[in-house]
């Protein structure tokens, strides 16, 4: 038994790995079948009084009501897929059962400096207006599409120490955050988020990325740390922004 139950984990891990894995690349074919046909990827957020097919994701008092970008490739990725639960990661570590039952928490978030948000809480206008298309990404085989992600949309801004990134508010995505980033034990959490934001998901602390180009990669979660170096910010590839 000392021999067979970790043998049994690791296999189950594994297991999980290769489901996210593949989970991620049917999202990332369900946004390119939604590029194909409206010639311009999903906005990664849209507020509208218009609540999606069963209702808005998330909660009233922790997240903004509208559409998100999954809502929009919902039929896309169904047909991609054969079923409805490839937005769910299956080795996410959320303990916190609000959040854990919350669709938009601890599952795969979207690049918002592509899929950008038709109005937004970031003051930073590279993240809010028309979402691109894949041929504005110049460099579409390094750039980062989808990604494991602490919250459904993720920026290169929650990837940096500088500055911190604090609570704040109720809104639980100006804390999203990249798993097992080393960064994460620096900064606040909701309760219930540790496990996922610090210890990561995956072994060797590392994510699934699905790329611009429809490829899929699992790195390490440092790998997309961006750096502040005299007011410049930059990361090794994948890169952030689409450029």
């Amino acid at each position: 038994m000392a021999i067979l139950v970790p043998s049994l984990q690791n296999s189950r891990q594994q297991a999980r790995v290769v489901l996210c894995r593949s989970n991620i690349k049917q999202l990332t074919v369900g946004l390119f079948m939604y590029e194909s046909e409206n010639q311009t990827l999903p906005y990664g957020f849209h507020d509208t009084l218009t609540p999606p097919p069963g209702g808005y994701p998330g909660y009233f008092q922790y997240d903004r009501t509208g559409w998100w970008w999954f809502n929009h490739i919902s039929d896309y990725s169904r047909k991609a897929t054969g079923r409805k639960r490839a937005v769910w990661c299956p080795s996410r570590r959320i303990n916190n059962k609000k959040l854990k039952d919350n669709i938009l928490c601890g599952n795969y978030g979207v690049n918002q400096s592509i899929c950008k948000s038709f109005s937004g809480r970031q003051s930073r206008a590279e993240f809010i207006g028309t979402p691109l298309s894949i041929a504005d990404i110049l460099h579409a085989g390094q750039t980062l599409l989808v990604v494991d992600s602490g919250y459904s949309m993720i920026t290169w801004w929650h990837a940096t120490d500088v500055p911190s990134i604090t609570l704040g508010s109720t809104i639980i995505e100006d804390t999203a955050y990249i798993p097992g980033l080393k960064i994460n034990a620096e900064r606040d959490l909701w309760p219930g988020q540790e496990q996922d934001a610090i210890n990561g998901r995956h072994p060797n602390k590392s994510v699934n990325v699905g790329y611009a180009d429809g490829h899929i990669n699992r790195i390490k979660a440092d790998d997309l740390f961006v750096e502040e170096n005299g007011g410049n910010y930059s990361n090794r590839s994948p890169l952030w922004l689409p450029k």
